[in-house]
């Protein structure tokens, strides 16, 4: 399988998970957009997740295991619900990259509008919307010194540096396919201009969306996934991006993929938004300048990923990839409208 050397695997496996019997079998369960994850099952039964790089083209600073182990293993003792952190490997004799375990979480992750209606019912989906709300508030929350995140990057100026961040691997991915996407700089230019007083520091997921989580058959948080964008800084942006990714039906455009929180039954984004600053004190009345940064910041991801298809890597299905490049000058314009 692309992405597994199952035979070092299965021996790292043997060294380090003592629950594992062997033979282990490996399953994609997503890839190509991000880091590959892997439902790794034994012969007893027993499952786990392994989470590694992409395959090829990797930008800069991007699919760190090393942090993202080190975050979900802080945030274990803390009110944030994350899956218990297994163990890491860093010798890339064994995969050829860097990969680590965790455990898996039984519950449902929704990415269509299908999943949604299939999987909960109407006041499940309304429970899901709001505790989604509610963990984020409990995210950040968290005290970062007290659980050794401290450390995990730099508190003041994080929007200022995401949009360095972005926007030099924007450039990147721009430079080695010869694209060029004006309204991404322009978008890139009032944003600098216009980087609003930090709402303190926190922990910032920096992907927080509902196919990020793994629910319960009520509805309620079993896990939060994904922590391969998490960084320390203004909390509104994870509110933000949050509402960016939270459809709701007649909305013109969807950030990425299928509308899940379309289907009836889920809060608004007015309500998820009331839920998050009601429990955290927060003024969360004007989001317009975190909303065009989210648009903004998913332009970028997406040509990072774009750029990865044209170049033959990330290991997961390249049936819809043709539609990748339009995809980003629609969310430019999205962030464009916002500003």
């Amino acid at each position: 399988m692309e992405g597994v050397d199952e035979a070092r695997v299965t021996g790292w496996f043997g060294d380090h998970v003592a629950q594992a019997r062997p033979p282990l079998r490996f399953t994609l369960v997503a890839g190509g957009r991000s880091n590959l994850t892997f439902r790794v099952t034994d012969a007893d039964g027993k499952a786990w997740v392994l989470r590694r790089p992409p395959t090829g083209h990797l930008l800069a600073t991007a699919h760190d295991m090393g942090r993202e182990y080190r975050i979900i293993s802080a945030l274990g003792p803390t009110p944030v619900p994350v899956p218990d952190a297994v163990g890491l490997c860093t010798d890339l004799d064994v995969n050829g990259a860097p990969f680590y375990v965790m455990s898996h979480v039984d519950g449902h992750i929704l990415r269509t509008a299908a999943d949604a209606e299939r999987l909960l019912d109407e006041t499940a989906r309304r429970t899901a919307g709001l505790d989604l709300a509610r963990v984020l508030a409990a995210l950040h929350s968290v005290d970062v010194d007290a659980v050794g995140l401290g450390t995990l990057a730099r508190r003041e100026g994080y929007i200022a540096r995401q949009l360095s961040r972005w926007y030099t691997q924007f450039q990147s991915s721009t430079a080695e396919t010869g694209r060029r996407v004006p309204l991404v700089d322009e978008v890139h230019a009032g944003l600098a201009a216009h980087i609003p007083e930090q709402h303190g520091t926190a922990i910032v997921h920096g992907d927080y969306r509902l196919d990020n989580t793994v629910l319960r058959g009520d509805g309620t948080v079993a896990a939060v996934l994904d922590w391969e964008l998490c960084t320390l800084g203004d909390p509104l942006a994870d509110v933000g991006l949050l509402v960016v990714y939270w459809a709701e039906a007649g909305d013109e455009t969807v950030a990425l993929g299928e509308a899940p929180t379309a289907v009836p039954g889920f809060p608004t984004r007015a309500e998820m938004t009331a839920r998050y600053g009601d429990i955290t004190g927060r003024d969360v009345a004007d989001l317009g300048f975190y909303i065009a940064f989210a648009y903004w910041k998913l332009a970028c991801i997406l040509e990072g990923v774009y750029t990865r298809y044209l170049g033959g890597s990330g290991g997961g299905d390249r049936s819809d990839f043709g539609g990748y490049g339009d995809k980003v000058v629609a969310l430019a314009e999205a962030a464009r409208q916002a500003l």
